[in-house]
């Protein structure tokens, strides 16, 4: 049967039925797709909350101090020189350093009109000469440079500057490839003419002696015999005399002897007697000591004299060619003189210590943790890490914090040219656990009624149930634990906070950063 054919009036109303089915269709698949605000809103509403636990963990805890510090040498230090004993202009003649290098105790600082000016251990400036017989403590500092230098100064602990401390300081300038100082022509011609008088007095006092002998010790057995030959023959002359009394010349008449000659003899025995009586009576050779005395006042005088002049020529140790410096060895760090420049009272050169150190700034709370001696590891500026050693703790200049002082340990010479002048991490261990121990993340911590420390552990019921805790160290973001009441035990779930129950548990590693 042939089915009618549609006109097109009808062909336009089937078409249109058609397309309303298919939208109604469609209508309905997109009503099932959007959502009213209402059941957006009912539909972002949270589940129920949840606890968020971590594990009980048994680790070791240790707590570090880092800071950052610059290196640099240790206790940097002007030169001055002394220069008022020179005669002429201080002018540089040479042996200038090099920045970098390094002056050790004994080595030649500086070359200054032509004289060595020498780098020794000590705190004292230079404030003058020392000379023969001067004393004070820059020479019992000197005694102890050279001494450390292992040259003998005589008695150390003997603060005069003496013969053998001048000695000593000549062998310091052989030492150092320079001619010992002199006092000069003139103190020597002093000595000379000192030596002479010594001389001429010591000659005296052997005179006057020679003297006082004499006049000590009497006449001798010649001029005994001579006196007493004079005495016999005075009185042979009048016992002659006295046998012609009273006789007379035969042929004259005259008397042979007259009364008045044997008078005569009778006085030249007398004074002939009393003549040697003077001679062999003792006597006081007071003059003769006195000259004595007087010539060995003399002599003492003219020793003194030599003994003062030999000293003024022996080696003296002048004011402008020594420096003293502590922590030797030094390092070079500029030189502000060249040769042919005038020393003006103005710095030469400035040093530091030939240790290379680390200086950083912390504050008071962290500092009273670093212990002097404590251990440290410094990183380099290529991450490397190289020991280290805490020098010193003290005041910085902000009264808040302190200045920490580190020494590395022995550098290669790469490590130290990569270090000098960085600014680098220090890190310092302050505090350690004695091996593992029970420890959970510091957010699991609270504060209970009375102020103690707890923690809230799930069981495995799902219940929580509340552990009090004593605290011991903290570090890395966990706590060490000890249950006081209560257990605690490894592996035990402890709560860190609260999230809703489609939330995964965090791990150890993740409540240890909260």
């Amino acid at each position: 049967m042939r089915r009618p054919r549609l006109t097109g009036p009808s062909r336009t109303i089937w078409l249109m039925a058609l397309t309303g089915v298919v939208a109604l269709v469609a209508g309905l698949g997109l009503s099932q797709l959007i959502t009213s605000p209402a059941d957006a809103a009912a539909g972002a509403a949270p589940p129920a909350a949840g606890p968020i636990t971590v594990p009980v963990e048994r680790r070791v805890l240790a707590t570090d101090v880092v800071l950052r510090g610059d290196a640099i040498y240790e206790d940097p230090a002007s030169v001055l020189l002394e220069t008022g004993d020179l005669e002429g202009p201080a002018v540089v003649t040479g042996q200038v350093p090099a920045v970098g290098a390094t002056l050790a105790a004994g080595d030649l600082l500086l070359e200054v009109a032509g004289r060595p000016v020498l780098l020794l251990p000590g705190e004292l400036p230079v404030y003058r000469t020392l000379r023969a017989g001067v004393a004070g403590p820059d020479v019992t500092q000197l005694k102890a440079a050279l001494e450390q230098l292992g040259i003998d100064p005589g008695d150390a602990a003997s603060p005069v500057y003496d013969a053998a401390t001048a000695d000593a300081v000549a062998a310091l300038y052989a030492r150092a490839g320079y001619p010992a100082p002199t006092a000069g022509a003139d103190a020597d011609l002093a000595v000379v003419g000192a030596r002479e008088a010594l001389r001429a007095a010591e000659d005296e006092v052997a005179s006057a002696r020679r003297a006082l002998a004499a006049a000590s010790a009497g006449p001798g057995p010649v001029d005994r015999i001579a006196k007493d030959n004079q005495v016999r023959a005075a009185q042979r002359a009048l016992a002659d005399a006295q046998a012609l009394a009273g006789q007379v010349d035969p042929e004259s008449g005259a008397p042979l002897v007259t009364a008045s000659e044997i008078a005569n003899l009778d006085d030249q025995v007398t004074a002939a007697l009393v003549d040697r009586d003077a001679l062999l009576a003792p006597t006081d050779p007071a003059q003769e000591r006195a000259m004595v005395d007087a010539a060995q006042r003399a002599r003492a005088d003219a020793a003194t004299a030599l003994e003062a002049a030999q000293k003024s020529v022996l080696t003296p140790l002048p004011a402008s060619e020594v420096v003293y410096l502590t922590a030797l060895p030094r390092r070079v760090d500029s030189v502000e003189v060249h040769r042919g420049s005038t020393v003006a009272g103005t710095a030469v050169m400035s040093v530091s210590g030939a240790a290379l150190q680390v200086a950083g700034e912390i504050a008071i709370v962290d500092g009273e943790l670093v212990a002097v001696g404590a251990a440290v590891a410094v990183t380099l500026p290529s991450g490397a890490d190289v020991p280290g050693t805490v020098q010193s703790v003290a005041p910085a200049t902000d009264a808040a914090r302190l200045r920490v002082v580190v020494v590395p340990a022995e550098l290669t010479p790469e490590q130290r040219a990569e270090l000098q002048g960085a600014n680098v991490r220090m890190t310092i261990p302050v505090s350690s656990t004695d091996g593992e121990v029970l420890a959970v993340p510091t957010a699991a911590l609270t504060a209970g009624p009375g102020g103690q420390a707890r923690v809230e552990v799930l069981g495995a019921d799902g219940a929580t149930s509340l552990v009090t805790v004593e605290t011991g160290l903290a570090a890395d973001g966990f706590a060490e634990v000890t249950a006081t009441t209560g257990t605690l035990e490894e592996g035990d779930r402890v709560v860190v906070g609260v999230a809703s129950a489609a939330e995964e548990e965090p791990t150890s590693e993740e409540s240890g950063g909260a």
